[in-house]
């Protein structure tokens, strides 16, 4: 299952073993890491990148979820994610393409308190035993989430809806009279803008959904022929 995980620590000693012991449990099998990032909230409030792994089957962490994720914690997403790059906390927030729920991240922004640090990554898990036994010894809280399509299926539906009221308008455009003619014209151009840009961010996430999807299949095919290799 593709999940979104979560560690927080005391210090950055435990961070960075944790992060080192997630490494361990993909290289011998039992997870799939397909982006991971160390963290740390400073004590005014605002998030640092301390580590990132960019080279990745989901390369930076630029447009991922992960990268929303933690735009979502401490500033604004979307921008190049770098060591050390720090965030405003209370920046514009992205919870869709972080695609988990707003009860998951209310939770780890309680536990992540100032000076805390956390390890964040997107793995794929068949059950939680390993990371937890790796991650419990060290002090750490873990958090995980399963990333969802659903934020997705709202964005088609919304979409929709303007559609439909853009059908309204022009049917009401058509029997009315000139001056109001006039103003729905208006509204009307007002609204095509609109689902335009709505429709290409679709597009654009849709394809980036994609090219994350490809990337993650073609580790999952390579650790498969590792594994074959190993065992013939």
């Amino acid at each position: 299952m593709d999940r979104m995980l979560m560690v927080i620590f005391d210090n950055e000693t435990d961070a960075y073993e944790g992060k080192r012991g997630l490494m361990y449990l993909d290289a011998e099998g039992s997870i799939t890491v397909y982006a991971c990032a160390v963290i740390a909230k400073r004590p005014d409030g605002t998030v640092t990148v301390r580590q990132e792994d960019n080279v990745g089957p989901l390369g930076t962490l630029l447009g991922t979820a992960l990268g929303s994720l933690i735009g979502l914690l401490g500033g604004p997403p979307g921008v190049a994610i770098g060591a050390a790059a720090g965030f405003a906390a209370g920046g514009a927030a992205d919870l869709n393409n972080a695609r988990i729920g707003e009860d998951f991240l209310d939770d780890v922004k309680k536990q992540l308190s100032p000076n805390k640090v956390a390890v964040v990554a997107e793995i794929e898990e068949n059950w939680t035993t390993p990371v937890d036994a790796r991650m419990e010894p060290l002090g750490g809280i873990v958090f995980r989430r399963a990333l969802s399509d659903v934020k997705h299926q709202v964005h088609e539906e919304n979409i929709n809806a303007m559609k439909a009221d853009l059908a309204q308008m022009k049917a009401e455009q058509a029997k009315a009279q000139a001056d109001r003619k006039a103003k729905l014209h208006e509204k009307i151009n007002q609204l095509e803008s609109k689902i335009q840009v709505q429709l290409q961010r679709a597009k654009d996430r849709r394809e980036a959904a994609v090219r994350q999807a490809q990337a993650k299949a073609e580790v999952l095919k390579a650790k498969a022929a590792a594994a074959k290799a190993k065992a013939s």
